[in-house]
């Protein structure tokens, strides 16, 4: 494996962390304030100036790997971007490089036609508008996507969807003109991965209503919002059904895989913050006559943080590189693992740097208290840690399954090279 990243994605790194540290930390506050001010369900002003300068320099729509439209960074070249973007929950935005759009932008690019491709991903990659992913539902365990309920229907020309779905990121946002809706139209299929669909449906339509916003830990993540929505009759040209019936699961899968190793880019840049946050600080506070920096329990813990970070790192690079070199579906084993590993180090991180900063940490002076809510949904978002923990299982299992039933209690002894003498040990190999 070789993590070394090209001269593109190096000066793209730089760019944006010089961009990050002379338009968007000096304006975070501000940020915030705008936010509070009026309606706060409407864009914030200065973020908006801050997408137009990121635009005219040409940090924009970074994400997009092997793609016409996006910046020609690999995955793997992508993730040192990605990380700095994540020390601030304002900057995805201004690179245009956030959830859910991101997602919703590699549908459309992915199994998009023509003429989907030019009414919504265009005006997507232009920042013009915005979107939003309605998968999850509040009646079933959505854990597991074949409970989904919602029906999306065949009438003439047309397709009527009705369900409820809850926890639309996005929704909320009064620039938000497009939902990508997963469903079922045939759920008497036997193949249960085969009768969801995805389709497009416009904002605002009729028949759909947001119905309310839903706070994560108390914050609203205003203007973007997490909405509980409504489909009641909805009815929308057949047309806008995505890649075809049936394909709905195949799509969830080639959408998510990039999402989630995205989500664990910018948590270690979250991290790597949180940290700094909890160095600087511990060493200015004095406890018991000395700075609490110099507590074994404070160095103890800023140690452990230092290591998780990195092996978190670690293993999102090669998750990257693996997507880059074998594919999504290859690589499906070190994007679960992921993550699992990145927002549990995250919410550790980011909770030991709250302690460190006494009840100050849990206050939104200093964007911990955000940072650790943004963390721990993402435990539960894009799938929750037990659905890729089990998936993880079943991978590193299934090898085994044969050679268990064929070879009785020496299952678990390498079979010997007879030419080398050596025990044949499985490599990782790319």
């Amino acid at each position: 494996m070789n993590f070394d990243i090209g001269d593109k994605a190096k000066e793209v790194r730089d760019r944006v962390a010089a961009f990050m540290v002379a338009n968007v930390y000096p304006n975070e506050e501000e940020m915030l304030a705008q936010t509070d001010e009026g309606d706060r369900w409407q864009p914030i002003p200065l973020l908006e100036e801050l997408k137009a300068k990121a635009r005219a320099e040409g940090l924009w729509n970074l994400f997009l790997p092997e793609s016409e439209y996006g910046a020609g960074l690999s995955n793997l070249d992508y993730a040192p971007a990605c990380e700095e973007m994540g020390r601030s929950l304002f900057a995805p935005e201004v690179f245009n490089c956030s959830a859910p759009d991101t997602g919703n932008m590699e549908v459309l690019v992915r199994y998009g036609t023509e003429a989907q491709r030019r009414e919504w991903l265009e005006p997507l990659l232009a920042g013009e508008i915005r979107s939003a992913f309605a998968m999850t539902e509040v009646e079933v365990a959505s854990s597991d996507a074949t409970n989904i309920e919602t029906r999306i229907q065949r009438e003439g020309d047309d397709y009527v969807i009705n369900g409820r779905k809850w926890w639309t990121s996005g929704a909320m946002d009064p620039r938000c003109r497009i939902l990508i809706v997963m469903g079922k139209n045939d759920p008497d299929n036997p193949d249960r991965h085969k009768q969801q669909s995805m389709i497009l449906v416009p904002l605002p339509w009729p028949g759909v209503t947001v119905k309310r916003m839903l706070p994560v830990f108390g914050f609203d993540d205003a203007p973007h919002g997490h909405g509980e929505v409504l489909f009641d009759n909805v009815r929308v040209p057949a047309a806008n059904m995505l890649l075809g019936e049936g394909r709905g699961f195949e799509i969830a899968q080639g959408r998510l895989g990039p999402g989630r190793i995205h989500h664990c880019m910018r948590l270690i840049g979250a991290a790597e913050r949180a940290l700094e946050r909890m160095c600087r600080r511990t060493q200015m506070r004095v406890t018991f006559g000395r700075p609490v920096a110099d507590q074994t329990v404070t160095q103890e813990r800023i140690a452990e943080a230092r290591i998780m970070i990195e092996q978190c790192r670690l293993l999102t690079l090669k998750a990257a590189y693996m997507m880059d070199t074998v594919g999504n579906k290859e690589a499906r084993k070190e994007i679960a693992m992921i993550k699992v590993a990145g927002p549990v180090m995250a919410c550790k991180v980011i909770d030991w740097a709250i302690q460190a900063f006494g009840a100050a940490g849990v206050t939104a002076d200093y964007g911990l208290a955000a940072a650790y809510a943004n963390a721990r949904i993402l435990r539960l978002a894009d799938g929750p840690d037990e659905v890729h923990r089990n998936q993880i299982a079943r991978l590193e299992l299934k090898p085994y399954r044969n050679t268990v039933s064929e070879r009785g209690a020496n299952a678990f002894v390498p079979p010997l090279d007879e030419e080398a003498g050596l025990a044949r040990r499985p490599r990782f190999v790319v």
